[in-house]
């Protein structure tokens, strides 16, 4: 029988450290099977049974905050001053300035001197000994037992000053790596902020406001102008524009009518709505994407998972150098032991991983965010890299680089003051037909004002594989290819000619005629979306080798749209299983392939691929749950952002993997000649870890146009 399973949002988780030793803590309870923190999205999940206040003890050493998932209500908690928040750190603070004070006025052996270190040192750093302590007991080698053996070390060797310092530094930096986390996570915090709490609803004829978490489907509810959408739904009544930008990242507001859906999050902009609720709050599209969002940032991007690894032998290897210069020195070169001791103990607080293991999850945080705040849901870390990586793009046709909805393109008769007339005629005979394409020309109809729904149709009749037929007023017509008029081609030369042009332009193209006369050709085609071209040379310029268009269309038609979008590459007339062989060839080509679909034709060429890339994610469960990474807008121009996004996140996490590692490095050459001070060791280690979270940061303000 499978565990229960409980999901909580976690405040106050720091550092990874911190993380693990909650996790640990946590699993460690009673009734509790396994947990799992969710370091970048601030989240714990517990297989098993924990209460809240089990849970918050074990995450008592850093003070968390827990709250289940499923409350809608924010926690009411009041906000400590910053004074009393940081009371031990600000009296410490003054008892080194009066310390320093004192060292100038009566000497640094002073017994006055050396007291006021030893009292802003103790109660600087009481959390962090206890900590260390615990910790070194267990032989667990964390940040907080390395800074306690070096403060230890200080003060044996009476190096009081550099002991106080290290623990301010110490405490300083652990805060603003606090607030740069809480700002990363920060883009998370503002996709559930934007659904409101509570939404307009009427009930048995009665209007109340009522709490998200208690609507039910099928509830009505009633959007006034200029108000946010609290719930998915569908309009029943009234017609407005709706700014879709939070979930899609549209900066246009789309025009919603009866029988529209309605997202969560969205802003009605111009007129009142009744929407029809087709959600719960948990299973609205804002709901689906926010935990997508998080569920990604859990998933370990392979440099996290260098990093995790490497910090796994690095720390202990750390040690064992700093034990070695302690050592080594005073046995075999007549070295001071006190001066030894003091370089090992500066190594080891340069050698804490603070930088190296904040520098990845802070990155891969910001960018996910970033993107979804930009209506491009990544699934994980992992994606995120493997775009940054991509030589090739394969897309499919239909609903990808097209629009995905026929329209009609071209209308030319033989007499252009009967245009309307015959455009009648053939809307008439569409309107009795099955046909696919007629439901485009139904709609040219109605956009062009022409009246066809009084026109009598007689005897209608359809041709398999040439076309339809019917009479009006005693005249039959005939619409279809020129198989229908084949005793009378040669009478209609130019006509013919502009028919086989526009099946040449990979157009479906169609004729109107009775049994003498061909009066018209009108055709019907898949329209290129207006970014197609621009998106295809965007990924060219950003260094994209091969681009392919991969459709089951005729080749004809496939070879127009191709050419028109600049595509290197173009294949038509495939089943799913060529589309399937031709990206292994290519991922042989190439290494690393993506394919972009709808999600549900594509699906075996987006497995396949090293990134599945799904077009209009938004409402759609199916593109969601299975791509890789979704377009929620259905908007093509989101690929080239997104491929800058990921190039310039692996830059930044080498860039940080680089720095931390290089710092250290440059500490251990200080270490030869005796340079190297806890001063210097506390300071390079703290201006790393402010970099490199400052450099991942970065990511949060990358544009999307």
């Amino acid at each position: 029988m499978s565990e229960k399973k409980q999901v909580y949002r976690v405040e106050g988780l720091s550092c990874t450290n911190c993380a693990a030793k909650f996790e640990k803590n946590v699993s460690q309870i009673p009734k509790v099977t396994d947990a799992k923190v969710n370091f970048g999205a601030g989240k714990i999940s517990i297989e098993g049974e924990a209460t809240i206040a089990e849970i918050e003890a074990a995450g008592a050493f850093e003070n968390l905050k827990v709250q289940s998932e499923h409350d809608t209500e924010p926690r009411i908690e009041t906000k400590e001053p910053f004074v009393k928040r940081n009371w031990n750190l600000l009296v410490s603070l003054f008892l080194i300035i009066l310390a320093l004070g004192s060292q100038v006025v009566n000497g640094e052996d002073a017994l006055l001197t050396e007291g006021l270190f030893i009292l802003a040192i103790i109660i600087g750093g009481f959390s962090l000994f206890k900590e260390g302590f615990s910790d070194l007991l267990k032989l667990n080698f964390s940040m907080e037992s390395l800074m306690t053996i070096a403060i230890i070390g200080a003060a044996i060797i009476g190096e009081w000053t550099e002991g106080s310092i290290v623990v301010i530094l110490f405490a300083i930096s652990e805060a603003l790596e606090r607030f740069s986390m809480d700002k990363a996570r920060q883009s998370i915090r503002s996709l559930m902020d934007i659904a409101p709490k509570e939404a307009l609803i009427r009930r048995n004829n009665v209007e109340q406001m009522i709490n998200v978490s208690k609507i039910e489907v099928g509830d009505i509810m009633i959007i006034k102008p200029g108000q946010k959408i609290a719930m998915d739904g569908q309009v029943i009544k009234g017609h407005s524009s709706v700014n879709q930008a939070a979930i899609t990242g549209e900066s246009v507001p789309i025009e919603k009518n009866i029988n529209d859906d309605i997202f969560a999050g969205t802003i009605n902009e111009e007129g009142a709505l009744e929407v029809k609720v087709t959600k719960h709050v948990n299973d609205t599209t804002i709901a689906k994407i926010i935990h997508l969002v998080e569920e990604a940032q859990g998933e370990r991007a392979p440099a996290q998972a260098f990093v995790d690894k490497f910090a796994k032998y690095y720390t202990p290897t750390i040690m064992v150098i700093a034990a070695l210069i302690v050592i080594v020195p005073p046995l075999f070169f007549n070295g001071d032991w006190n001066t030894w001791l003091y370089q090992g103990l500066s190594l080891l607080v340069v050698g804490c991983p603070c930088s190296l293991v904040i520098s990845t999850p802070v990155s891969i945080v910001s960018a996910i965010g970033n993107s979804a705040k930009n209506g491009v849901l990544v699934k994980g870390g992992i994606y995120l890299e493997e775009i940054g990586g991509l030589k090739a793009i394969a897309f499919d046709k239909t609903g990808t680089l097209t629009k995905g909805t026929p329209t009609v393109t071209d209308f030319t008769t033989v007499d252009s003051k009967d245009e309307e007339k015959y455009f009648s005629l053939i809307t008439a005979l569409e309107s009795y037909s099955q046909h696919p394409l007629a439901s485009a020309i139904l709609k040219e109809a109605d956009n062009r004002a022409i009246s066809y729904k009084s026109v009598v149709v007689d005897e209608f009749t359809s041709i398999t594989g040439k076309g339809i037929q019917g009479n009006i007023e005693g005249i039959t017509y005939l619409v279809g290819s020129p198989k229908l008029f084949e005793s009378i081609l040669t009478d209609n030369s130019k006509i013919i000619e502009n028919y086989q042009r526009l099946q040449q332009q990979g157009k479906t193209a169609m004729l109107l005629g009775t049994d003498k006369q061909i009066l018209a050709v009108i055709a019907v085609a898949d329209e290129l979306r207006e970014s197609s071209k621009a998106v295809i040379e965007k990924l060219h310029d950003l260094g994209i080798e091969h681009t392919i268009m991969l459709t089951g269309d005729n080749a004809t038609t496939a070879q127009s749209i191709g050419k028109q979008t600049g595509v290197t590459e173009i294949k038509g007339d495939l089943m799913p299983q060529d589309k399937l062989d031709y990206i292994k060839s290519l991922k042989e080509t190439y290494g690393k392939v993506a394919m972009v679909g709808d999600g549900i034709n594509d699906a075996p060429a987006l497995a396949a691929s090293t990134v599945g890339i799904a077009m209009g994610g938004a409402g759609t469960d199916t593109a969601l749950e299975t791509a890789d990474v979704a377009l929620m807008g259905d908007d093509l121009q989101k690929l080239p952002f997104i491929v800058k996004l990921s190039r310039q996140t692996l830059r930044i996490i080498k860039q940080n993997i680089t720095f931390s590692l290089g710092i250290k490095l440059l500490a251990l050459l200080l270490v030869v000649p005796g340079w190297l001070t806890l001063w210097i060791a506390i300071l390079a280690d703290m201006g790393a870890t402010i970099l490199v979270t400052l450099n991942g940061l970065r990511l949060m303000k990358v544009k999307s146009k």
